[in-house]
């Protein structure tokens, strides 16, 4: 005959009925640490639930329903003609060595130490590094915030009439998965806008729809590395960049900017055999210089001669004060080693978390298989949204209303910053985009500068933050679409009373 196990006939819990912990919760936990602590053996027969109410003197539904819980979590087995026994293998068993078993755990007193990998520790240490400058604003943008549009410009009853639309004639077709590559018909209209704004060379089917320009950067960064494969990186730079190629584990190889844009030749004698260059050559980020049409030649045949890759990071463009747009490097590029980035977090908003990744014909189908296992695909709802403000002419009318909008901020900030900083800080009008960079003297230190700012009220962003190797010089980045102008003005009062003050000098 099987060896029946023993039944459990005393009572082995206590129960708090003064407390305000519910009395099956109680039973429980009791329980639950019994099984654990090897006090109630496994293959151990347990009370019948009316027996057990009866020994703790509380109702036969209490005991019921903490059996009814530990059974589901597999701590307790229910056979008919056996009763209630312990499980022969109790689920926190698996996750536990038999030393660990033989006793109750301790409780913690600290959590354990997490190991980080050296990857994880540089995009740790990055992400602090931006922090003060991504935080979420709340009503009037101080002076002078970069990376963000003029947000109280923005015509919000017009897109809440889109987004209603949208949503009353969504389908059931709609609620269902759709294609890692993104909305067709907003693939078909950046196409379009693409080909005729910035010179780029595409079809619809090159377009994938992507969590903004960062997921760009991610998604082209960890389909075309491997890990401690070399990539160029413009120093300074953006910080997006730097976190999407330290993410797929890249070597980052910082290559000087100047007044031409990337330092081709410098990128060459460090690494010339680079698998991947991530540059902004319409407006350099941060120092807004334009790579000049030499340099723009020299990269592409490069990238042709290394069978390298180049993502061009074209993320405002569209805002040029003077003359037209220039074309995308891409549109100069004869070989198909270029991957073009735009985003909409400048045009219309960075909530939005939409952008667009163009890659080569050749590379649809591995980036579409890539992005299916990221995140599947960008919101249904917001793609047909911008889907119709862009073909019912909203997008491009609204970009004309900013550029003139933008075009005034711009002219007020360089006035009022030659007329209140001219010996502190040396600016160059910006040609495009949404900042200027103001150079400070020889021998300031621009984070110490940015300190002082900030204990007037103002942001100040140092270059610097934005460099993986030391700067000939010190500079201040001053944003100034979402600022209007009379705080322009006072902006720069306000900066100029910090300049006056000895910088603390780390």
């Amino acid at each position: 005959m099987a060896k029946r196990a023993a039944a459990v006939t005393r009572p082995f819990v206590d129960l708090d009925h003064r407390s305000s912990i519910p009395l099956a919760r109680q039973l429980y936990e009791r329980l639950r640490q019994a099984i654990l602590s090897g006090q109630l053996a496994p293959g151990a027969r347990l009370p019948s639930t009316r027996g057990l109410a009866d020994q703790l003197g509380v109702a036969r539904n209490t005991v019921l329903g903490a059996y009814e819980q530990l059974a589901a979590e597999g701590y307790l087995e229910s056979v008919v003609g056996r009763g209630t026994t312990v499980a022969r293998v109790a689920p926190d068993l698996l996750l536990t060595t038999p030393a660990s078993v033989a006793r109750a755990r301790p409780r913690r007193e600290h959590p354990p130490e997490t190991t980080l990998t050296e990857r994880n520790r540089a995009l740790t240490q990055l992400s602090g590094a931006i922090r003060p400058w991504l935080a979420a604003g709340q009503g009037a943008m101080p002076a002078f915030r970069v990376g963000v549009p003029a947000l109280d410009e923005f015509p919000l009853r017009l897109w809440a009439r889109l987004v209603a639309r949208n949503a009353r004639r969504l389908l059931p077709d709609a609620l269902t998965y759709q294609s890692p590559a993104g909305y067709p018909p907003l693939r078909e209209a950046i196409a379009a806008y693409l080909g005729v704004a910035r010179g780029v060379r595409c079809s619809a089917e090159q377009v994938l729809i992507t969590a903004g320009a960062q997921g760009a950067l991610d998604l082209a960064a960890r389909v075309l590395l491997e890990p401690g494969e070399a990539a160029w990186i413009e120093n300074p730079g953006y910080f997006g960049a730097r976190g999407a190629l330290l993410a797929a584990g890249a070597r980052l190889v910082p290559v000087p900017v100047d007044r031409e844009g990337l330092n081709v030749a410098a990128g060459i004698a460090r690494a010339p055999q680079a698998r991947l260059a991530i540059v902004t050559p319409s407006r350099q980020s941060p120092l807004g210089v334009t790579m000049s049409v030499a340099r723009r030649l020299a990269l592409l045949e490069w990238a042709k001669q290394a069978s390298a890759w180049i993502v061009e990071d074209d993320y405002d463009s569209e805002y040029r004060f003077v003359g037209r747009p220039l074309e995308a490097l891409q549109a100069l590029d004869d070989a198909n080693r270029v991957l073009y980035v735009g985003t909409f977090s400048k045009v219309l908003f960075p909530a939005l978390r939409l952008g667009y990744l163009v890659v080569p014909s050749e590379l649809v189908a591995l980036f579409i298989a890539a992005r299916r296992f990221i995140d599947t695909h960008a919101p249904f709802l917001e793609q047909a949204v911008v889907t119709d403000f862009m073909t019912e002419g909203h997008f491009l009318q609204h970009i004309r209303r900013m550029r003139a909008l933008y075009a005034g901020r711009r002219a007020a900030l360089v006035a009022a910053a030659k007329r209140e900083l001219g010996e502190q800080l040396e600016f160059q009008a910006p040609a495009a985009g949404l900042h200027l960079v103001g150079w400070l003297p020889p021998g300031l230190d621009d984070m110490a500068v940015s300190r002082q700012a900030e204990q007037h009220g103002v942001e100040a962003i140092p270059v610097s933050r934005f460099a993986l190797e030391p700067l000939p010089r010190g500079g201040l980045m001053l944003g100034f679409a979402p600022i209007p102008e009379r705080e322009i003005i006072a902006g720069v009062q306000r900066l100029a009373l910090a300049l006056a003050v000895p910088s603390d000098q780390p």
